[in-house]
């Protein structure tokens, strides 16, 4: 177990919000084609809000803090904001586009002592890259942002999100990665709008594309555990959450609204009109997220891949059930082991090839499916055939 794992072990135990994510903005000069985000101002915490937000979170137990937006740049006090966040003792990770920092930002940044700094890049194309974000030469500014931040001694990672414009660009950004000495991630996932719209879905990779991404191991490291079958489901698995939102994680909007996370828009407060730790420790909405075990999972307790799924809870409440499955996870669960899940099997929405029936059917039943999870007879055959 990692030290940070244990930490957050310990801390939900305890009750303590651990991290937290804070827009600063929503506002932005990018209009990112897959962005879940409004960018108008509807009125911004201003900066002595955010400060006695910060004093809130340190005297909370908040050590890990993201900072974020929109873009945050565009805030003209962020350096204030970032300096009292240093001198509270957050660890601090800055996500940005980059494409304001300049040699100058870069040195400014120094006195912060920020613990990383993440920044998106779509493709190493610019033609992708700047079609996404619809500004013209964004790649070619957050290339030298990335330069600058490396050359002052910064740990940056580049964020890659697959969509299907880039899908096939992250083995050349992770190249470009490499040569800038830059930690490489990727995230397969759109996030429907916060204000509800699911119309940006569409921009989700296909299923064969999922299957590639999982199985190429410089992306996922060991593909024999990382597209291992789901292990046998026991006490300790059903006890279990599905991740710390709500639990050791807190998101706050620019506006000041509480949420479990920034991917699960659920209304639990605002710090205009309480303090944090009253909304953290007494808000209804919060309290039942942390009543919510594997085992109260409408469908996902009784699936073979309630252990290892990578289920969000934000995305099954946008699916319109937090309690339920996420149609996403249930995807990217497939495409890891190709082994449906029982939301999968409910829904008929998989293809599997004949030949994987038997294999397919001895191994969940080892999972603890039951063949009646299948349907009857004729149905179960148009299910794997489909």
């Amino acid at each position: 177990m990692s030290l940070i794992t244990e930490l957050d072990s310990r801390a939900g135990k305890l009750g303590v919000p651990l991290s937290a994510h804070l827009d600063v903005t929503y506002r932005c000069n990018e209009r990112c084609v897959h962005c879940y985000l409004p960018h108008d101002d509807r009125g911004e915490m201003t900066t002595a809000e955010i400060v006695d937000l910060l004093d809130q979170l340190a005297d909370a137990g908040v050590f890990f803090l993201t900072i974020s937006g929109g873009e945050p740049f565009l805030r003209r006090d962020l350096f204030e904001i970032l300096a009292h966040a240093r001198a509270r003792t957050f660890n601090i990770k800055l996500k940005t586009n980059a494409i304001l920092i300049r040699e100058g930002e870069a040195e400014s940044l120094r006195r912060f002592n920020l613990d990383s700094i993440q920044i998106s890049i779509y493709s190493h194309r610019p033609e992708v890259h700047d079609a996404i974000t619809k500004v013209k030469g964004s790649l070619e500014r957050s290339i030298a942002a990335i330069r600058f931040l490396k050359s002052r001694g910064f740990k940056v990672t580049i964020a890659n999100v697959i969509m299907r414009y880039n899908r096939h660009d992250y083995p050349g950004v992770q190249a470009l990665a490499a040569e800038l000495g830059a930690i490489f991630t990727i995230d397969p996932t759109i996030t429907p709008h916060i204000e509800g719209d699911r119309g940006i879905l569409a921009l989700n990779v296909s299923r064969a594309d999922l299957e590639e991404i999982f199985h190429t191991e410089s992306l996922v490291g060991n593909l024999e555990e990382f597209c291992a079958p789901p292990v046998a489901v026991d006490d300790d698995v059903l006890d279990s959450v599905s991740c710390s939102a709500g639990h050791t994680l807190a998101y706050i909007s620019p506006y000041g609204d509480v949420f479990p996370c920034v991917q699960f828009p659920l209304p639990s407060g605002n710090v205009r009109k309480q303090k944090f730790l009253d909304i953290w420790r007494d808000s209804p909405q919060l309290r039942e997220v942390r009543s919510i075990h594997a085992r109260d999972l409408e469908g996902c307790s009784e699936c073979g891949h309630v252990g290892s799924c990578t289920r969000c809870p934000g995305l099954a409440y946008r699916e319109g059930n937090m309690r339920g499955p996420s149609m996403a996870d249930c995807e990217k669960s497939f495409a890891r082991t190709g082994i449906p899940s029982r939301n999968m099997l409910r829904k008929a929405a998989f293809s599997v090839p004949l030949v994987q029936i038997e294999e397919w059917r001895s191994t969940a039943s080892g999972a603890g499916l039951a063949e009646d999870d299948f349907g009857g007879g004729k149905d179960r055959e148009n299910v794997l055939s489909c």
